[in-house]
Order: C-alpha cells, then sequence, then structure tokens
C-alpha cells in the first residue's frame, strides 16, 4: 500500500513538473513569435492592404455621464472605448483564438491617431495601472480598449430652457490621417456600437436616445472620415418648477389680495403691491446667477418676465382706482367731541345753580353723547366687515343711518377681480403647452 501510495504522488509530482515545462516552453515560443513578428516592423508606417486605406471600426460602452454644465456649453461622459484595425504584418500560425499582450507592445506597433474633435480637458484612467488592453488575432486583428473620461463641447440652445431637449454631439476621427490612410466605421457586428449600462441615471437630464454616424468633413484642409454620435438630453424640470415657477406663481396671486382691499386702504395697497414686485425682482436676479448667461431671452425669463408685469400691473390698478376715490374719503378717525369741553364751561358759568332742572340738562347731554358715540362706533365696525368707507362726513356729525353704510368697491376692482386670474390662466396654458417637449 505504501509503494502504491508512493507511486501515485510520483505520478502526479511528474505531471505538474511536465506541465510547467510545457507551459515555460510555450511562453518561451510566444515570446520568440513576437521578437520574430516586431523584427524589422516599423511602427511609423501604417498598415497596408489591397483595398486601400485602413479600417477603423469603433465602439462606445458608456459607463457614465456628467455633469453636463450650461454655463461652460460642456459635458462630461465616462466609457469603455474600443477600436480594431487589421495588421497582416502581425498574422501568427499559431492555434490560440487571440493572444492577450501588455500595453508594452503599444510602443513597438503602429495604431490610429484617434481623437475626439469636439473634446477637451479628456483623460485616461491609470489608477492603479493605465486602464488599457490589448488582444491580437491570428489574423493579424488587434483590439485596442480604453477606459476614458471625456469631457466635450456641446453648444446648448436654449432658448426652451429649463424645458429643453439638448442635442450633445461626440465627434471621433484621425488626427493626422486623411480617408486615403484611415477610414473610420462604427463596428458592425455589434448589437449597438454605442452601449450603455444598465440603470444608468443622470442628476438632471435624461437620456432619451444617441443615434450615430458616419462621414467625411474637411479637417485642416484635408478630408477626414469621422464617427459622430448624438447624445440627446432632456432636462428634467422638477427643481426648476419648486424653486421658480411656483414662487412666482404665487407672488401674482399674492398681489390680487390687494383688489378685495378697500380702496380707501391707501397704505395697505401700496405696501403690498410694493413688497410683491420688490420679492419678485430679487427672485428673479438671485436664481439667474446660477442660470447661463445668453444674450437671447428663454422659456424660464419669459415665464418671470410676465409674473413680474402682473404683479406690477396691481399697482398700476390701484393707481388708476384711487384716482376716481372721491375726496374725504380716506381712512377715518373717531370722531373728537368737545362735549367735555363744553360742560366743564357750563359748569363753571353755572357755579352756584345746583337746582334739578341744572341736573337734569347734565343727565340729556351725556344721553346724547354716548348715543353719538355708540352710532359711530357701529359705523367703524360694519365698515371694517364689509371693507368700504361711505358718508364719513356724515359720521362725524353724528347723522350716519344704516343706508349710508352702502358698499363702494370700485368697478374697476370688481373686473379685476375675475381678469387678472383669466388672463393669467389662460397664458400660463399657453406658456405650458408650447413649451413643453
Amino acid at each position: 500500500m505504501k509503494v502504491e501510495g508512493f507511486s501515485t504522488l510520483l505520478v502526479i509530482f511528474s505531471s505538474f513538473k511536465v506541465c510547467e515545462v510545457h507551459c515555460s516552453q510555450k511562453m518561451k515560443n510566444m515570446s520568440n513569435l513576437l521578437d520574430g513578428l516586431l523584427h524589422g516592423y516599423d511602427k511609423r508606417v501604417r498598415p497596408y492592404s489591397k483595398s486601400g486605406p485602413v479600417t477603423v471600426n469603433a465602439d462606445i460602452l458608456l459607463r457614465s455621464m456628467g455633469p453636463i454644465s450650461e454655463l461652460e456649453m460642456s459635458y462630461s461622459l465616462d466609457c469603455y472605448f474600443r477600436q480594431t484595425w487589421v495588421d497582416k504584418r502581425l498574422s501568427m500560425n499559431i492555434s490560440l483564438e487571440n493572444v492577450s499582450l501588455g500595453i508594452k507592445i503599444l510602443e513597438r506597433i503602429w495604431h490610429p491617431d484617434t481623437v475626439f474633435y469636439n473634446g477637451h480637458n479628456s483623460y485616461l484612467h491609470i489608477i492603479t495601472t493605465p486602464n488599457k488592453f490589448l488582444r491580437i488575432s491570428p489574423d493579424g486583428g488587434i483590439l485596442y480598449s480604453q477606459r476614458l473620461t471625456i469631457r466635450a463641447n456641446c453648444m446648448m440652445n436654449l432658448k426652451k430652457f429649463p424645458l429643453d431637449v439638448q442635442q450633445c454631439p461626440l465627434r471621433i476621427g484621425s488626427f493626422a490621417y486623411s480617408t486615403a490612410d484611415v477610414f473610420y466605421k462604427w463596428r458592425a457586428k455589434l448589437t449597438s456600437p454605442v452601449d450603455i449600462y444598465p440603470h444608468l441615471t443622470l442628476s438632471t437630464f435624461d437620456l432619451i436616445g444617441y443615434p450615430m454616424t458616419n462621414y467625411t468633413d474637411i479637417v485642416k484642409g484635408e478630408l477626414h472620415s469621422i464617427l459622430a454620435v448624438k447624445f440627446y438630453l432632456r432636462r428634467h424640470a422638477g427643481y426648476f418648477i419648486i424653486q421658480v415657477y411656483v414662487p412666482c406663481a404665487l407672488l401674482v396671486v399674492l398681489s390680487w389680495v390687494s383688489f378685495w382691499i378697500n380702496r380707501e386702504a391707501t397704505a395697505d395697497r401700496i405696501a403690498l403691491g410694493t413688497t410683491t414686485t420688490l420679492t419678485m425682482t430679487i427672485l428673479g436676479i438671485e436664481n439667474r446667477n446660477d442660470f447661463p448667461k445668453v444674450s437671447y431671452i428663454t422659456a424660464l425669463d419669459l415665464y418671470i418676465a410676465v409674473c413680474f408685469v402682473f404683479v406690477l400691473s396691481t399697482t398700476v390698478e390701484f393707481a388708476i382706482v384711487h384716482s376716481f376715490t372721491k375726496y374725504g374719503t380716506g381712512e377715518p378717525l373717531l370722531p373728537e367731541s368737545t362735549d367735555d369741553e363744553e360742560s366743564e364751561e357750563e359748569n363753571m358759568n353755572l357755579s352756584g345753580k345746583c337746582d334739578l332742572e341744572v341736573l337734569e340738562m347734565e343727565r340729556m347731554k351725556i344721553e346724547g353723547h354716548n348715543k353719538r358715540r355708540s352710532k359711530s362706533f357701529l359705523a367703524l365696525l360694519c365698515q371694517c366687515l364689509t371693507g368700504t368707507k361711505t358718508g364719513f362726513n356724515r359720521v362725524k356729525t353724528g347723522t350716519v343711518g344704516l343706508h349710508d353704510l352702502s358698499n363702494s368697491v370700485s368697478q374697476i376692482d370688481k373686473v379685476s377681480r375675475v381678469l387678472f386670474p383669466v388672463v393669467f390662466i389662460v397664458l400660463n396654458l399657453i406658456y405650458w403647452f408650447a413649451y413643453m417637449p
């Protein structure tokens, strides 16, 4: 039994030893093969083929997108950018499907000088090592993959901001080679040459489409092959509705309260109109600092301007109403009575005449004074409840009747109570119907 166990261990050890020798020999053969392929290889010369220019097939796997800046007219994306081309000088007579190699070999072979024409401040990820990958097939096909963060220009049209849909392009091509040397195509074997990571979300936009195309255009005086993809981005309007639209609409509604305030209350209506106008001005100025500074009017500017006009119109409306208010119908004061002073004078004149007739006259004067004060208080209470003041000249004289306390609301105020809300609602319907994407 011990001899059989020892024999089994010897066989296993011999197998490992043979495998190690075989793998070492295989790696040595591969190294010799690569050295033989690169012997006499000139990386300065592009691969030649019977069809003419080298065809470079490209595809993109989008990992994340953002931030998207309206102030700088740019956007960023993190992606895997892959290119494939065929270099017959690297064809190998081996049984392997493909060979994965280190990135150092890129320094010894030709590869396309691909650039992003509308990119700026882009970079390659180098943590923990440069994020590059190279694979060579036996027929000379090369797959070159990189992980990049691309920051590209996007000239946005903000006339419908913040209810807009932006088109941000990404243009890819060769820096030096014209169409006579290098021709770019989207990788046709894939379902989509531009693919998106599952559950990709953006903070302020929705990615609703990304059509691709390839075309030729003149770059630096020569015809270049260009790959292009347009990212269609629809903006989230929720933030702007909460921060701008709703406060502006509430300020407009608050300004309408003045239509129900009595027209003789000049101080109250002017204070309300001034407060809402200043608040509307501050709201428009503060929010403007965070928005793009463009020379044309945006949808948000238009809405703020309309709300400002409505708020200002309430103050102008009161000025018109006040011009038709009769003189002397301002806010009354309680009638000042001089009965006490008259009583003191009469008492001084009637000192020594303390008979029953004098006492009766004093009692009647006190009852008349209290009666007039009660009438004045009743008139003021009725005016406070109805919001109107009429006949206050009669109040001062103590000849006010209930028929004199009729409603004196201006006809302009009555019309404004209906006209302003109706016009504002209609303009809102037109606005949202015209600007909603």
